[in-house]
């Protein structure tokens, strides 16, 4: 049997110098490449930040190969130091968490109704626990993992003795080559110096995990696997791409996988235009205010709207429609109906709407687009 290489700690972690040049550099790719989106095509950067786009897909894989990589990492920690590996089997579960959290539990692809307590309590309407946290605490547990995980946890380790207790008791930390892409991603995040900063961030905070789990995944190797170098700089690499390009072929699969469901499409058509007439029977629809996007969950409950509760949408319950979609203003996809509200230099474009059957908006300000079903209740082109 192949002896193992190990420290005075128990374990060698080691990052090929040039390795984490490379994870560094390709993770903060996703930052130049959103800056050029921003500015060169502002319609296809706010398509990209949609849910269920190639951004979300890759973010989720990001994690869910971290996830992977680190429950590996455990079980090889377990034979060779004999070890409970609780640290890497507790970092593995929270990446799996988090992955699964970033496409709500596979609801959007499957379609299923969220329980009644999500519909209620997360702003989103969707089956995860994330939305339903304040915003604030949520931003501030993102900015706790960057800083803590990424930054604060392997500087700390550089105090040698605090490294070995650390390591007495399984403790890994992530490498120090790799604080630059968390640091970053951590001041960038604080700034928020773009809508949307967040999604772009969730996508580098999965592939700083994911890379994290490298070393660990290597620190038993048998001596006959060789010096780590250019197997980490492949590595490093190959995920990366596998990562990017898996995430665009699972948004196009899942797009794929939806059709077109004509009597679906049909039955939403009749429901935006029930919600069509309960709005103009509003009034002022818009409450005065120049832009409104919201699901209309969230309107009614931010401005006291509750005449929606019983309008023409509601009274679709006679003829079938679900208590729950219909309390709840979802879509036959079980997804919100929302609202879009458009007033600049004398021009008025009111409008409800569903994602249709991809799930996903492709409508503008002024336009229903793609396969979004919708209803227009104010228009107006300009004086």
């Amino acid at each position: 049997m192949a002896k193992r290489k190990t420290t005075q700690s128990g374990f060698e972690m080691s990052f090929d110098p040039w390795a984490a040049v490379i994870a560094n550099l390709l993770t903060l790719a996703t930052l130049a490449y959103a800056w050029f989106l921003l500015r060169s095509d502002t319609d296809h950067y706010y398509r990209s930040v949609q849910e269920d786009q190639a951004l979300e897909w890759a973010s989720f894989l990001a994690f869910l190969v971290a996830a992977v990589l680190f429950a590996i990492a455990a079980l090889r920690q377990r034979r060779a130091t004999g070890k409970v590996p609780w640290f890497l089997a507790g970092v593995g579960l929270f990446c799996f968490v988090v992955a699964m959290e970033e496409i709500s539990w596979a609801q959007r692809v499957f379609a299923y109704r969220p329980p009644v307590y999500f519909l209620e309590n997360n702003f989103q309407q969707e089956f995860n626990l994330h939305n339903v946290v304040d915003t604030g605490y949520r931003k501030l547990a993102v900015k706790i993992v960057l800083l803590g995980y990424g930054v604060l946890f392997p500087l700390a380790t550089l105090y040698r003795p605090l490294r070995r207790r650390l390591a007495s008791w399984a403790i890994i930390a992530p490498s120090v080559s790799l604080i630059p892409l968390f640091l970053i991603s951590y001041f960038v995040y604080s700034a928020y110096s773009w809508e949307f900063t967040g999604e772009w961030i969730e996508l580098m905070m999965g592939l700083g995990f994911m890379f994290a789990a490298l070393p660990p995944l290597r620190a038993w190797r048998s001596e006959d696997e060789g010096p780590p170098g250019a197997k980490q700089r492949t590595a490093v690499t190959l995920w990366w791409l596998g990562v990017v390009l898996c995430g665009a072929l699972l948004a196009f699969a899942s797009e794929g996988l939806r059709g077109q469901q004509p009597e679906l499409i049909e039955l939403a058509r009749t429901e935006s235009n029930a919600l069509r007439l309960d709005f103009l029977g509003l009034g002022e629809a818009c409450q005065g205010k120049r832009h409104i996007n919201k699901r209309i969950y969230s309107y009614v409950e931010k401005y006291d709207e509750e005449d929606l509760y019983d309008g023409a949408f509601a009274a679709l319950t006679r003829q079938g429609l679900p208590e729950d979609r219909a309390q709840f203003f979802l879509d036959p996809w079980n997804s919100p109906y929302w609202i879009q509200c458009t007033s600049k230099d004398g021009r008025r474009f009111h409008y409800v709407y569903s994602f249709g059957p991809n799930r996903r908006r492709e409508s503008t300000e002024w336009e229903i687009l793609g396969d979004d079903v919708g209803a227009v209740f104010q228009k107006r082109d300009g004086d």
